[in-house]
């Protein structure tokens, strides 16, 4: 997939604003951003379902304003909701989406089978989706969008509001469409899931692309190798702030803490416990993902 100045207006409002990105047959490619960033609307050009303003795209070596039809038959689409049928059955589910597509009847029978046994829902075939647990509707609606052996599959969001156990079930079936071939393009809002799964990822803010590479390389860039997090005791917060001057590549005042960034939490630590500033405590961790999310698109509360 190739996007060169990839936009979306709707009228006045630009959502997505001259982005360019490659993604690689076979890869995990994640959209990470806040909400309103441009994600969902990228998401939509590239499933062919919403137009570009302007720009040029190229999914699976198609352009989407002339071959969307052809397109969207090679995708499968993880939506954020699980829009299932709830009074049908497991099986009638994935056969009726099937034959959305067109296949054959007898080939959405021998299809429905390798799909159960994915999604590890063979022994809840006959039941009523309206049973399943959230994690097993969450693997039904990633089994459904298998039915038609899809090149590349969409993922909304494929986790939200699952257990960790669930999570980690999915996470499994996922790697395992990897290795099988299929490209994965994702959005998340769980840093570790993004970590975990995405070989190369962009991170969007205000419409536009502020980072791309694989989650080391910007956890290199933007945090470094650790991070300090130190507390104080009441009362103490203000002259703890301006005592850790100097210390670490970065840092950052919140409310309840002063996060410092380096390469050697050894070096952070001794050099706070030499600033002479009194702490409450100190948490040393590795740097993460969620890090660099929070320097390049901030703290502030979007809705």
């Amino acid at each position: 997939m190739v996007a060169r100045g990839l936009t979306k207006r709707f009228g006045e409002l630009t959502a997505v604003d001259a982005i360019d990105f490659d993604v690689h047959t076979g890869e995990v490619f994640g959209f990470l951003g806040p909400n309103g960033a441009g994600k969902t609307s990228t998401m939509r050009m590239i499933g062919a379902v919403s137009p570009l303003t302007g720009g040029t795209l190229q999914v699976l070596d198609r352009d989407p304003a002339t071959d969307g039809a052809e397109i969207r038959a090679r995708l499968g689409v993880v939506p954020q909701e699980n829009t299932v049928d709830e009074e049908l059955s497991v099986t009638d589910n994935l056969y009726i989406y099937g034959r959305y597509f067109g296949m054959p009847r007898a080939q959405v029978r021998r299809r429905i089978p390798e799909l159960l046994e994915f999604a590890q829902l063979t022994d809840r075939a006959d039941d009523k989706v309206t049973v399943l647990s959230g994690g097993m509707k969450r693997r039904l609606v990633i089994a459904r969008a298998l039915i038609n052996t899809p090149s590349m599959v969409l993922l909304d969001e494929p986790t939200t509001g699952l257990d960790p156990q669930a999570r980690h079930l999915v996470w499994d079936r996922l790697h395992e469409l990897t290795r099988q071939g299929v490209t994965l393009l994702l959005t998340t809002h769980y840093m570790d899931e993004a970590e975990q799964l995405c070989d190369r990822l962009v991170v969007m803010s205000d419409a536009t692309i502020v980072a791309e590479g694989s989650p080391r390389e910007l956890i290199a860039t933007y945090a470094g190798r650790e991070v300090l997090e130190v507390r104080f005791p009441p009362g103490h917060r203000y002259a703890g702030w301006t005592g850790l001057d100097g210390i670490g590549s970065r840092r950052e005042v919140l409310a309840d803490r002063v996060i410092i960034y380096g390469d050697d939490a050894e070096q952070l630590t001794s050099a706070v416990t030499h600033s002479g500033v009194e702490v409450a405590s100190m948490l040393v961790r590795r740097a993460s993902l969620e890090d660099v999310f929070l320097r390049l698109t901030g703290r502030r509360l979007i809705e």
